[in-house]
């Protein structure tokens, strides 16, 4: 590495964003610097040492299916695994891993540090260096310059971070790492608008001090399974969770210390994440329960701590120890670190273009917490695509945009560019129009092509993906011509399963989409010797066949709207009739597409069409782009 060197990208930030932008980046074929605050907390989980759950197990396939690494990391460093909203349909059913940190961040670390083309630099960042416009590299603490053709940041919750235990606050990142205080200037100086927002993380158990004997058991699964298209699945049993509630005097002694609550008495002036709200803040605004369920989670057999999920908290430590202490199983238990809350500086994410490049600044990309979102999974699902997006401007391409119907990739940047968040974002599957299309199981369908054709996922991993449709299709034209008939086996199987009997012949596939045959008794019935997670992929868009079609159909009626471009420079003001909240946020955000203006709070069916409208008679006048292009 030598300073005078001119990198295709520098990322700045070694979280989750940061690692897979990097990687990205460097495997895409871009000369690439990483500069990293503290490189022992590469990939660092300073919250819950898990990946996955709801909607957040699909946004780590999909990163892993164009060719990130988040989903090879969890495997390799998972403790604990488990499926996730089974009753509720293959739509939003998903893994989630409990994680040693230690061996998930060595685990990036390995990756970073042996990744072609990529070179690493712990370092302050203190400066975005820009010329003409464009972001040109960066300057850090002990005053050198690193000079780039493209910037991301993926700074987290370090800019301007201050923690709040009880009424005391100072200056610090995630678990007393040091704060970063330069750079927020920086962005200021250079017309970004800044915001703040606040995430909570829970006190950390003594493991030897938690009475596990009396509490419920939540066992692993006991069935070899990985995040990871391309891993090898395992069975994992090095720990074991447990489940326990908080009670009345848990509560009690909650609202006995409000005296001392950041949260009551107004020192925290930022918002929290509302899907994770701290327990206080429970008690606070459900004063009718009197419990609520807590997980205590190992993070790791050998270093003896435990995380308390769902007891996230910023209230003072005598509080923290008297609230513990009233838990089952908790009585006696030591805390190795306390909970804390901590607020930070963020970048409202309306200012950025849909492939995370600032609107201001060319060739500035944004990626993680930076942009108010809460979670590894979405840091990790912005960072690879920021780092796509600034290897691809270096080499002169297009940038790649994933549309709400093609992953929960898209929902989520969509979201941020498009409505923006005044909370730390959190991906749910609620947030998702297209979820029957796109599953947790079927990642790699949707998205291998992409990573493949960029040149991020290997071949030897598209050719996985190839063989394993092949399989799928052969099987499924198979089963498309294939009968059951009433033999005394298929009925004992049928009756097993609570499914009415068959007296004649019938289409493999008419049984298969009976909601109750499931795939583990259809398969023996047909013979079907494929791996079980595909011939689970062929069960499901057979019994779903009908609603997948009609949200395909729905996907074309408004991909239409999104393929609608505003010309260069359109005056959102020129348009007569848009109402006054419309033109202001139209004007403010300036959507690219009327697919995006349409899903701006505040823009009315009535401006969409008035702007549909004028799309088409600027297209039938013949009008053209300041580029000149129609």
């Amino acid at each position: 590495m030598k300073i005078d060197d001119v990198y295709d990208v520098i990322v700045v930030g070694g979280g989750h964003a940061g690692c897979e932008a990097a990687l990205a980046s460097a495997r895409m074929g871009a000369s690439t610097l990483m500069l990293n605050l503290y490189l022992d907390n590469t990939a660092m989980m300073p919250c819950n040492p898990s990946i996955g759950g709801p909607a957040k197990g699909h946004l780590v396939r999909e990163i892993d299916a164009l060719g990130g690494e988040m989903a090879l990391a969890a495997d390799e460093a998972a403790q604990h695994l488990r499926w996730l909203n089974t009753s509720k349909g293959p739509a939003v059913r998903t893994l989630r891993a409990q994680c040693s940190p230690k061996a998930y961040g060595d685990h990036y670390r390995k990756a970073l540090l042996t990744c072609e083309r990529l070179q690493v630099h712990q370092s302050q960042v203190t400066d975005i260096i820009v010329k003409d416009g464009r972001a040109a590299g960066v300057k850090i603490k002990t005053g050198q310059v690193f000079y780039s053709k493209n910037v991301v940041l993926a700074t987290g919750t370090y800019l301007a971070s201050k923690i709040h235990i009880g009424l005391t606050c100072h200056k610090s990142g995630p678990l007393g790492m040091v704060a970063v205080t330069d750079l927020a200037g920086s962005l200021k100086r250079l017309g970004l608008k800044l915001g703040r927002l606040r995430t909570d993380t829970t006190p950390r158990l003594h493991s030897a001090t938690v009475n596990w004997d009396i509490l419920d058991k939540q066992q692993s699964l006991p069935n070899p399974e990985s995040f990871s298209h391309f891993s090898e699945k395992r069975v994992h049993s090095e720990i074991v969770c447990a489940m326990t509630r908080t009670n009345r005097k848990t509560h009690e002694v909650i609202r006995k210390y409000f005296c001392e609550s950041p949260l009551v008495q107004g020192t925290l002036e930022t918002e929290g994440p509302r899907y994770c709200p701290s327990i206080d803040d429970k008690v606070i605004k459900f004063p009718e329960k009197d419990t609520h369920p807590i997980f205590l989670e190992p993070i790791d057999p050998n270093g003896m701590e435990v995380y308390m999920q769902n007891f996230s908290t910023s209230m003072c430590l005598e509080a923290q120890f008297e609230a513990v202490s009233t838990i089952r199983g908790c009585e006696n238990a030591h805390i190795l670190r306390p909970g804390y809350a901590i607020e930070y500086d963020f970048v409202p994410p309306t200012q950025l273009e849909p492939w995370l490049e600032t609107k201001g600044i060319k060739n500035l990309f944004l990626a993680g917490q930076i942009n108010g979102t809460s979670g590894y999974e979405e840091a990790g699902a912005q960072g690879l695509m920021a780092g796509i997006n600034a290897a691809l401007r270096s080499r002169g391409d297009e940038p790649l945009v994933l549309g709400r119907h093609q992953a929960y990739i898209g929902v989520l940047i969509d979201d941020l560019v498009t409505k923006g968040t005044k909370e730390p974002y959190r991906m749910l599957t609620s947030r998702c129009e297209y979820r029957l299309i796109l599953r947790h199981d079927n990642a790699d369908s949707r998205l291998s092509g992409i990573g493949y054709e960029i040149g991020l996922l290997t071949r030897e991993k598209w050719e996985m993906v190839r063989a394993r449709r092949s399989v799928m299709e052969k099987e499924s034209a198979r089963l498309a011509n294939a009968k059951i008939h009433p033999t005394e086996e298929v009925n004992e199987v049928l009756a097993r399963a609570g499914s009415s009997l068959i007296t004649e012949g019938i289409p493999a596939l008419d049984l298969l989409r009976r909601p109750e045959v499931t795939w583990g008794m259809f398969a023996p019935l047909v013979s079907s010797g494929i791996d079980e997670e595909l011939g689970e992929r062929i069960s499901t868009e057979v019994k779903y066949e009908g609603y997948i079609d009609r949200q395909k159909r729905q996907v074309e009626k408004f991909r239409h709207m999104d393929r609608l471009k505003f010309p260069e420079g359109f005056d959102f003001n020129s348009v007569s009739g848009l109402s006054a909240e419309g033109r202001q946020k139209l004007s403010s955000l300036l959507p690219r597409t009327l697919g995006q203006a349409s899903r701006i709070s505040g823009v009315s069916p009535a401006d969409v069409q008035l702007l549909w409208v004028s799309i088409e008679n600027w297209r039938r006048t013949g009008m053209k782009d300041s580029d000149g292009t129609h």
